[in-house]
């Protein structure tokens, strides 16, 4: 059966969303329209409202509204410091693990030239300029573990280097409370060359 025309664009407006399959797009798309149209119109309005109010930080990327995002506006960060990540979420990620006071750097993504990805699209002019203000001490790179990720933690580390600071990159390898047998291969091999010496 043809769903009618707008519709077929709410399911597919849903399927856009990362995580979300045709089924659950469709399923989605009814519950709003049969049960939760109040729900459907305040999601309506608050992606309206988001849309027209949430840029990005003029410092470090992140979203935003106003100038600042509340991080860079708080006096009570370590300015030696300046993580840098691919998204939004991984600040939130980093943040939720409260072992960081430092500063952030989002990239909005990482560099695909494939997909047409570059230093402009990360924003690694202003990263520049940052790094030049003298007042980071420490790069510390949060990149994911891929292919696209460890190429841009090694560009991000060169342009570290050329300012003379310190780039580091956040330990990788087997979770807390995992077990060897249930860790894939190139993950174990990360673990296996990032050992440290025991204490």
């Amino acid at each position: 059966m043809k769903h009618p025309p707008a519709l077929a664009r709410l399911i597919d407006a849903l399927h856009a969303l990362p995580g979300i399959g045709p089924k659950t797009a469709q399923r989605l798309a009814f519950k709003l329209l049969q049960d939760e149209r109040g729900a459907a119109q305040e999601l309506s309005q608050a992606m309206e409202h988001a849309l027209a109010s949430v840029g990005r930080c003029r410092r470090c990327r992140m979203l935003a509204e106003g100038g600042l995002c509340p991080l860079c506006d708080s006096t009570s960060r370590d300015d030696s410091q300046l993580c840098v990540v691919e998204s939004p979420a991984d600040v939130m990620a980093v943040e939720n693990s409260g072992a960081y006071r430092g500063r952030y750097f989002v990239l909005m993504g990482h560099l695909s030239p494939l997909d047409g990805i570059g230093p402009v699209e990360l924003g690694l002019h202003e990263l520049d300029l940052l790094l030049a203000e003298d007042r980071v001490r420490e790069v510390i790179l949060a990149t994911n573990s891929t292919v696209e990720g460890e190429a841009t933690a090694h560009v991000v580390s060169e342009m570290a280097r050329a300012h003379g600071l310190t780039a580091t990159r956040i330990a990788q390898g087997v979770p807390f409370g995992g077990e060897l047998e249930y860790v894939d291969g190139g993950t174990l091999a990360h673990a296996l060359a990032g050992r440290q010496s025991v204490r």
